[in-house]
């Protein structure tokens, strides 16, 4: 696609969310477990299988990455005045 549009981008992604007043020693230790299963060669072999790619963050770049991602599709909702049936 982005050899007919300049600059296109889009992809999938998931992640891994926890109610708001989910304790930090909770959120910590879930992130622990799930960055290290993220390295393991038969999860990160698995997920290449699939066409993915393990990107291990913190609670804080997840959220990082969840507003920046946000802000950019919510400009092209906006540009394109993109409305729900």
């Amino acid at each position: 696609m982005s050899d007919f549009v300049p600059g296109y981008e889009a992809y999938q992604w998931y992640g891994i969310g926890m109610p708001k007043n989910t304790p930090a020693g909770i959120i910590d230790k879930l992130n622990k477990e799930i960055n290290a299963a993220l390295v393991d060669p038969k999860i990160k072999a698995r997920l290449a299988d699939l066409g993915g790619t393990a990107m291990a963050s913190s609670p804080a770049e997840f959220a990082k990455f969840i507003a920046a991602e946000t802000e950019k599709w919510g400009k092209v909702i906006r540009t394109a005045n993109i409305k729900p049936e």
